[in-house]
């Protein structure tokens, strides 16, 4: 049990590092769109399947926004302005209106994700080779872990050897 506290410790020390890099990058990312986050936050929401059609398609985003729906509804309403995201009404009943993303905001949302978390490509290429075999095999095992701690099932063991592929030198923006 004593391992355990001193191995959670060291876990907690790489979460709040990943924690505050990661949220740092994303915010930096947000702010080069020109969005709020809160608005990047719905676009997040819609790009990750939320369901927001049928009569609670503001209210869901309200209450997953922790916002009211008035709120929710004026920040909706600029990303339909900003051709982000798109308004119908449902077949059957046209009082209810379905919230999906537009390809413009599609587009916007996965370049947002792919460059707040470019700085993981820098991280990774820092490793080296002994270090990269290592994690390969440790980090498997903490996320089967953490998926037991939430009751899901563990990913299936890869088969055989991973390919070997080359560091990524990237070049990411920085204020």
């Amino acid at each position: 049990m004593k391992y355990a506290r001193g191995i959670a410790a060291e876990i907690r020390l790489w979460m709040k590092a990943f924690s505050m890099r990661s949220m740092q990058a994303l915010m930096r990312s947000v702010k080069r769109t020109g969005l709020s986050m809160p608005q990047a936050g719905i676009l997040m929401h819609l790009s990750r399947g939320g369901h927001c059609g049928g009569h609670s398609g503001v209210h869901a985003i309200g209450e997953r926004m922790g916002i009211s729906n008035p709120a929710a509804s004026m920040l909706v309403e600029r990303l339909v302005r900003a051709g982000l995201v798109e308004r119908s009404e449902q077949p059957g009943d046209r009082r209810a209106r379905r919230i999906v993303l537009s390809a413009e905001g599609q587009a916007l949302v996965t370049r947002v994700i792919r460059e707040s978390q470019g700085w993981v490509d820098d991280l990774a290429s820092l490793l080296s080779p002994r270090e990269q075999a290592t994690l390969r095999k440790a980090l498997p095992v903490l996320i089967g872990t953490e998926r037991r701690l939430a009751g899901e099932p563990a990913p299936a063991p890869k088969k055989g050897p991973r390919p070997k592929r080359p560091a990524l030198k990237t070049a990411h923006a920085r204020p």
